[in-house]
């Protein structure tokens, strides 16, 4: 019957693809059904062991590809129906163009597998987790990058494995995720003994440096309190030109409730001040109501410059003090592609325009800058998806105390992107081992100390404020940060090289053809 079975599930081998694609991306946040994806990829592994050729072998795993990354990345499309009398025509559009696209970066892990066929399963099994983690980087530069949802972030369920993420990263993480679920694979293939071995072992030194780790850490308050405003303004609303004021003072009277005077930040959102206040008397003494005594209020904005004679709008950081002066800011350095400007712009249609920007195409700030204050420690600042780059949310060679991010969620709705994105945050944090502030409109604001512990947060959709006091001890040191990645990604190319080496050998010996040891 199993049998049975699996003959059809291999001559219908497209459709089955699509269905353990969308099942696999299951274990990314909010559902964590890590177990889905465990049985999703052994399946489809069965599968391409039964394929006969690289043109199925493709089909099978770019169909996977297109079902999985449909399923991680649908929320994008739904920033086209916020105006979707102008855009909603094109989210089915852009569904087909996201699975389309990342949907050929299956095919070289699946095609790698295949290459590997007649060797052992741990081999095909290294092999294709090698591969894997080696796309989850190039992925996260090719056209500006976009390393959404890479496979160790399946893991932000469990703070204890997190912390490997402090020696190899998210694509540690990912590669640990590929050989825990070999391990079942090959289990099912005879293998019990190895696989058994290898798992015990894994995840015995995971969970024990995961403990050691969390167990190590001073985990005690500072005297800086920082205050997240979370007034979840609809995004169909945000920008609403009667609304524009309103949303202001929404801001200011979830700021000015009690106990402001016992705060040293207040931070708003991504855009939470839609005008520019230094040219209106009026609005910097609205302001001043939501700005601590002596302390600051971090506030997103549209930023404008004249620069050689150019106007230019940044979306920016300003940081306001007590009398409403902007003493310092932040202009947003890696922008999101036909969101916040449109690439290749003069070739294309007039009519074409940034869908997420209603002021006009934004200008590119300072990379890695830190935010200098009296009485305080330098601090770093991020705008929304510039967090989800590993490698490039602090300069190292002068690393800040504490990171500040403002997002604004409110474009995906009642999706899974806001819970991703925060998971993409913690990872960040346990990467570089720095304490992060997020604030967002709409979307899920937290405190996250530097091993990826969320300390406080407010849900998503929740208008509200939150006084939160900062860790003592708000930085760490990480291998990664320190050459971790340069480590792993060399380990990753010697066993590739190890593996490819091997794979000769056998096909020498299983040919009979003599091996030229000179040429291996």
């Amino acid at each position: 019957m199993v049998n049975g079975v699996l003959a059809k599930l291999i001559g219908n081998y497209k459709k089955t693809a699509l269905v353990l694609g969308f099942l696999s991306a299951l274990a990314f946040a909010p559902t964590y059904a890590f177990y889905l994806f465990v049985a999703s990829f052994c399946l489809a592994f069965k599968i391409a062991d039964n394929l006969d050729s690289y043109k199925k072998i493709c089909a099978f795993s770019y169909w996977f590809g297109f079902a999985y990354f449909i399923s991680g990345f649908y929320w994008i499309g739904n920033a086209l129906l916020v105006d979707i009398v102008s855009f909603g025509w094109l989210y089915p559009i852009a569904l087909f163009c996201i699975g389309g696209f990342f949907g050929l970066f299956m095919i070289p892990s699946f095609a790698v597998w295949q290459y590997f066929k007649h060797c052992s399963v741990w081999s095909k099994i290294f092999a294709f987790a090698c591969v894997w983690v080696l796309l989850e980087w190039v992925r996260s530069f090719i056209f500006t990058g976009f390393p959404w949802n890479l496979l160790g972030t399946a893991f932000a369920f469990s703070d204890t494995i997190l912390q490997m993420a402090s020696i190899s990263g998210t694509y540690g993480l990912s590669f640990l995720a590929l050989i825990v679920t070999g391990c079942f694979y090959a289990f099912l293939n005879g293998r019990k003994k190895s696989a058994v071995a290898v798992l015990c072992l894994l995840i015995s030194f995971t969970v024990m440096f995961g403990m050691w780790r969390i167990n190590g850490y001073q985990n005690t308050d500072s005297d800086i309190v920082v205050r997240l405003v979370q007034p979840s303004i609809p995004q169909n609303m945000k920008w609403n030109r009667k609304a524009l004021e309103d949303n202001f003072f929404e801001y200011v009277n979830l700021s000015a409730q009690n106990g402001l005077n016992n705060v040293d930040f207040v931070v708003w959102g991504e855009t939470a001040l839609p005008f520019d206040i230094k040219h209106n008397y009026e609005y910097q003494e609205v302001i001043k109501k939501a700005v601590p005594t002596n302390g600051y209020l971090l506030t997103g904005v549209v930023r404008f410059d004249v620069t050689g004679g150019v106007y230019r709008p940044y979306n920016s950081m300003y940081v306001i003090d007590d009398k409403s002066n902007v003493v310092n800011f932040y202009d947003k350095n890696h922008l999101v592609p036909f969101g916040e400007y449109i690439p290749f712009r003069k070739y294309l249609p007039y009519w074409i325009r940034p869908i997420a920007n209603s002021v006009a195409e934004f200008a590119t700030g300072e990379k890695f800058k830190n935010i200098t204050l009296e009485n305080y420690q330098p601090f770093g600042a991020l705008i929304c998806y510039e967090i989800i780059f590993p490698d490039e949310v602090i300069n190292r060679k002068n690393k800040p105390e504490w990171l500040v991010v403002l997002t604004n969620d409110g474009w995906y709705g009642k999706s899974s992107g806001p819970y991703q994105h925060l998971v993409a945050t913690r990872l960040r944090a346990v990467e570089e081992g720095i304490t992060i502030v997020r604030s967002a409109n709409s979307g899920i604001s937290a405190v996250i100390d530097p091993l990826g512990r969320i300390l406080n947060q407010i849900p998503l959709h929740k208008k509200a404020y939150s006084d939160i006091k900062l860790p003592e001890q708000k930085t760490l040191y990480t291998t990664y940060a320190n050459g971790g990645k340069k480590i792993f990604f060399s380990a990753i190319l010697l066993i590739l090289l190890f593996l490819l080496i091997q794979r000769r050998v056998v096909y020498y010996r299983k040919y009979k053809i003599p091996v030229d040891t000179k040429a291996i």
